[in-house]
């Protein structure tokens, strides 16, 4: 189903209306649920007994400085990896973002919280302006709302999951700025078509909100290009739906870390992120979620190390550029370990 943007009373009885909603809350076809507050104090238990002592950097993490004057000579789609799941794309000469997070810390507020290794490779305001921002979902690692009101006056559309588009209003985004999407639902952006896809997670902002708002992986395409961003999930057979249905795909942005036993169905191990790139009958796979906050147990170059050794077990292509690092898509090829 093509949907166009949709005003506050829509959103709100497509909201009510769809099957993904069960009293109030939305929640994963499969019904797997992340840990609720019963668990938190055997979390954090483990969090002070199982920490890797390497769980963040202690040296410089490597980062290419990344100009607009430098994509502008280059040919064809383009692709940088910002930080974390945020990535700035060229498609067909026009710029979008998915999940930017430019602010110091992945939290309610920039005096506490996981605090970034690194600095963006490019500053906020240096940006170009942008054809579109999409959303995968509102935790604060990925929907950045500082980062958000001041790209607004440069975007012209968001796209984002069923939910978050409301949230985004109540900050002062304006509502014709907004397309929300349920699972399956497409948006087409001029010669681009967004799916909105499944994903395995859930959402939620602080202690009252938890699965108010729709999570989603997203579809990417052109008329010669495809594209996949799983946002956030754990590993679960609708990737290869998607990918029967969408794929094979030209690139994958694939989440690849902050992953633990404890909340596996709802962030996948590095195995399981080759595994589902496979599903999507992927090309190319770039991991992403990873190197830029401390939000789980492992050591912070885990995944990548994981998730490069899954490629070669299973031949696929992955690709590891430095944060900054421009591939262009013609030629992508496998970068060197920076870590």
């Amino acid at each position: 189903m093509t949907v166009g943007i949709s005003s506050n009373a829509f959103a709100d009885s497509r909201i009510t209306g769809t099957d993904l909603l069960s009293n109030g809350k939305f929640q994963n076809a499969s019904g797997e649920k992340a840990a609720g507050l019963s668990s938190f104090p055997k979390i954090m238990w483990r969090t002070m007994g199982e920490k890797s002592s390497d769980a963040t950097p202690s040296q410089t993490i490597p980062v290419e400085p990344l100009t607009l004057s430098a994509m502008e000579k280059l040919e064809g789609t383009l692709a940088v990896k910002l930080g974390h799941s945020s990535i700035l794309l060229r498609l067909n000469e026009g710029y979008w973002l998915m999940d930017p997070v430019f602010s110091e810390r992945a939290s309610p507020v920039q005096w506490a919280g996981p605090k970034r290794f690194h600095e963006a490779p490019i500053e906020l305001e240096a940006l170009p302006d942008l054809e579109g921002v999409i959303i995968s979902h509102d935790h604060y690692d990925h929907l950045d709302k500082d980062t958000i009101l001041k790209l607004e006056n440069r975007v012209k559309q968001f796209y984002v999951p069923l939910g978050v588009g409301k949230l985004m209003q109540t900050w002062g985004v304006a509502e014709d700025k907004i397309t929300e999407l349920d699972w399956w639902e497409s948006a087409l952006h001029g010669d681009i078509k967004l799916v909105a896809t499944p994903a395995q997670h859930f959402s939620g902002r602080g202690l009252m909100d938890r699965n108010k708002t729709l999570w989603a992986s997203w579809v990417i395409m052109t008329d010669s290009e495809r594209f996949f961003f799983s946002g956030d999930s754990g590993y679960f057979d609708g990737f290869k739906t998607i990918g029967d249905r969408y794929g094979p795909f030209d690139l994958t942005f694939i989440e690849t870390g902050a992953y633990h036993q404890e909340w596996a169905n709802i962030h996948m191990f590095p195995e399981e992120s080759v595994q589902a790139h496979k599903d999507l009958r992927g090309k190319w796979m770039v991991p992403v979620h990873n190197a830029t906050f401390d939000l789980a147990l492992h050591a912070w170059y885990e995944p990548l190390e994981r998730v490069i050794a899954a490629g070669k077990k299973h031949n696929q292509q992955v690709l590891t550029p430095k944060f900054g690092e421009i591939l262009q898509l013609e030629s992508p090829e496998p970068r060197k370990p920076w870590w």
